[in-house]
């Protein structure tokens, strides 16, 4: 993860909103009663424990970092699933550690490296990458070309479940099919800004997004802090939010900020994350068990298509902390 810090000039945006925005249910239905995410793909459901669903997205978002199409984040995922359950483990047969349970033994890296998501979830994506035609391979096939399992066929009892991740997590199902509910009950934390302008946590979660996804077009924020150009109330005149831009709109763009936006949710738990919102719908922590909503951007009557676009988050992402 780059810990580079960056100054970046405030570009401001016609009404943001945060957290206070109204939203009414989209009707995707609640999530399960305990913590975890969810993701629903033409009627395949998958329920994950917090800490799958973090290290599950960052899998898919290193995929679309590197230009990957999702079957290649498929194969991956099911991999995790196999070997790890996809938890970054430190066991395993012999000396086989991590997410995909790689061996320093067999030239995967050493511990340490193996260790880290980023270096294991790389280096899968180096040995996948390798095998000419992997994308019309059946995923156990591809997977077992890079891993060498001694149960070949193991992968595909996770096929199913890998597909409707990747679908999601790769921004292709778009409006809402993959959600978390998180505790939002988070204590407060230091106000103080820094030299971007940002609160700790907004800081974090800046960092944590260009360690996952690379260097991103961001605003709504400024050293100095922002005074204007968003609603009474916003998280950005608190430092506490961060806009990741996705300009021109398109389908292209449209799918990298549905990543996104999941990528968000999925570490909403780890990074202390209260509001997403992004293409006119909306995930807050605190109502997180009704997933994702229609987003109410107010009365756009008389406003141009621009201007409407802005209002309705379709040409950024919006990600807003706890204070």
């Amino acid at each position: 993860m780059s810990t580079r810090t960056r100054i970046i000039g405030a570009l401001s945006v016609i009404g943001v909103v945060v957290g206070v925005a109204v939203a009414v249910d989209r009707g995707f239905g609640p999530l399960p009663g305990s913590d975890g995410c969810q993701v629903e793909v033409d009627g395949h459901k998958v329920d994950l424990g917090l800490e799958q669903a973090e290290n599950a997205a960052l899998i898919a978002a290193i995929g679309v970092r590197r230009g990957l199409p999702a079957r290649a984040v498929s194969i991956a995922l099911a991999t995790a699933y196999q070997e790890s359950k996809i938890i970054n483990i430190e066991h395993g047969d012999r000396d086989s550690i991590g997410l995909f349970q790689q061996r320093p033994s067999q030239g995967w890296g050493t511990r340490d490296e193996i260790m880290s998501p980023y270096y294991s979830t790389n280096a899968f994506y180096d040995a996948l990458e390798k095998i000419e035609g992997y994308e019309e391979m059946r995923i156990t096939e591809a997977a077992q070309r890079v891993q060498r399992s001694g149960f070949p066929e193991a992968y595909e009892d996770h096929a199913a479940d890998a597909r409707a991740l990747a679908s999601a997590l790769t921004g292709n199902s778009q409006g809402g099919q993959f959600s978390c509910k998180v505790d939002a009950k988070v204590a407060k934390a230091s106000a103080e800004l820094d030299e971007n302008g940002l609160t700790a946590r907004a800081a974090d979660v800046l960092v944590d997004l260009e360690g996952a996804f690379g260097d991103q077009s961001v605003g709504g924020f400024s050293p100095e802090g922002v005074s204007s150009g968003h609603m009474e109330g916003s998280a950005h005149y608190e430092g506490r939010a961060v806009d990741v831009f996705f300009r021109p709109i398109n389908e292209q763009q449209r799918k990298q900020g549905w990543a996104m936006a999941y990528y968000l949710v999925a570490q909403a738990d780890r990074l202390d994350i209260a509001t997403v919102i992004y293409d006119d719908m909306i995930w807050t922590a605190r109502r997180a068990d009704d997933g994702w909503r229609d987003f109410d951007p107010g009365d756009v009557s008389g406003k141009s298509d621009e201007t409407v676009a802005i209002l309705e988050h379709r040409d950024h992402v919006h990600v807003d902390v706890h204070e």
